[in-house]
């Protein structure tokens, strides 16, 4: 997780249970005071985090993945992401899942920041790195036999997340905070 900064909450937690224990996630059900004095529950999906990474090969463009959601019932544009493991480091974790998914592995990792994906009902936390230097090594997972590799020039990134082309908000961040970066630096 992020580092925590201390604050005054304008909610107090009268109690806590977890509803709902599974691989990824847990669901808690907090019930709360309001800074109003109302009694209220919020309803609170537990994630140990994930990491996000904007992957740019050595022609300029963006390796993207094209997946089946289930969720919104359609294929989607992303750039790799996947869960921190337990006791993993989160850079390592960056490396095993651009081994997994897109077969991969990055020489230069810059982290360049994060962010929580949905906070209104979430606790996961995207940390996000641009990695570059990419050098072919797969890893066998059981979940990415479905992906398929897009490359996509980073010039054309912009238009194709206005042309709803890229529609995952984690990867929208996570690729304008890119856009961003490497403009800066160059």
């Amino acid at each position: 997780m992020p580092e925590k900064q201390p604050e005054s909450s304008p909610e107090k937690t009268l109690k806590s249970k977890i509803v709902f224990k599974g691989e990824a996630i847990d669901l808690r059900v907090d019930t709360i005071i309001t800074a109003d004095g109302r009694r209220t529950t919020r309803e609170i999906v537990e994630h140990p985090g994930a990491i996000v990474v904007v992957p740019l090969d050595a022609e300029g463009n963006v390796l993207l993945v094209k997946q089946w959601r289930t969720a919104p019932h359609k294929y989607l544009l992303e750039i790799p992401a996947g869960g921190i493991e337990k006791g993993e480091d989160v850079e390592a974790t960056v490396i095993r899942e651009m081994q997994e998914e897109i077969g991969y592995k990055p020489q230069k990792l810059v982290r360049l920041g994060g962010f929580y994906s949905t906070p209104g009902f979430s606790t996961e936390y995207l940390y996000l790195y641009l990695a570059t230097d990419l050098v072919p090594s797969r890893l066998e997972a059981e979940d990415t036999a479905g992906i398929e590799i897009i490359r996509v020039p980073l010039s054309k990134i912009p238009r194709m997340i206005l042309d709803r082309e890229i529609e995952d908000a984690k990867s929208i961040a996570g690729l304008l905070h890119a856009l961003e970066y490497l403009k800066k630096k160059s």
